[in-house]
């Protein structure tokens, strides 16, 4: 139980700090400042709830720890409902906060009307190389051979790199349950695109865990 409560409320941060930033404060920090909060917020939960969980705090990387042979099936499940009820919670919050949804909550998206109005072939490409990106720094810095102490701080910065690039093409998700809280509040065509923000995570992040499940990328 301990570890699904910390996965909620790690997803639950992710959400609330990350979008929050887009949402109350991006007129003022920018891309770059949103970016950095989503990559805090990681590294501030690898810390505190790392210890507990794993902090995996996205689907993504918790069909990635199963296809590298590191929780079982049913932890995955638990984890995925932890997490999709934390974001969902998360953009609930938000929602509350900023007072209705003119600015939006940070939701992801593509085509027209949408930050830099790339097609959805871009918007998929990108999902699935950088959530493979992401997925191969988390199983390395989390292995045991890795150094220890500074796998939060790898893992946020690579989220944050990985905002700094991808903003304009689809907000960054790299995790369905991100995309999965806000949209369910935003309907419309935030919810009819959600789909991508499955399918092309879960493309990159079995990609990523493969190279370590045959060893391609070895790791004690």
């Amino acid at each position: 139980m301990s570890k699904l409560v910390a996965e909620f409320v790690g997803t639950f941060a992710l959400v609330l700090f990350g979008c929050g930033a887009a949402v109350l404060g991006g007129d003022h920090v920018g891309q770059l400042g949103i970016a950095l909060a989503f990559g805090f917020a990681i590294i501030a939960m690898a810390y505190g709830i790392g210890p507990v969980s794993g902090c995996h705090v996205n689907p993504a990387v918790s069909l990635a720890a199963i296809v590298a042979n590191r929780i079982s099936a049913k932890e995955m499940v638990l984890y995925w409902a932890a997490q999709f009820v934390g974001a969902t919670a998360g953009a609930a919050v938000l929602l509350a906060i900023a007072g209705g949804t003119a600015h939006g909550l940070g939701q992801n998206g593509w085509g027209p009307g949408y930050g830099g109005a790339l097609p959805v072939q871009a918007a998929f490409l990108f999902e699935v190389v950088m959530t493979a990106l992401f997925v191969i720094v988390i199983l390395g810095s989390t292995g045991t051979d890795a150094a220890p102490g500074f796998a939060g701080l790898g893992i946020g910065i690579a989220l944050a790199v990985i905002h700094i690039v991808g903003i304009q093409v689809t907000g960054v998700s790299v995790n369905p349950a991100r995309s999965f809280g806000p949209a369910i509040f935003m309907g419309g065509q935030t919810l009819a695109q959600l789909w991508l923000f499955f399918v092309a995570p879960a493309i990159g992040a079995v990609l990523g865990a493969l190279l370590y499940r045959f060893n391609v990328l070895k790791v004690g």
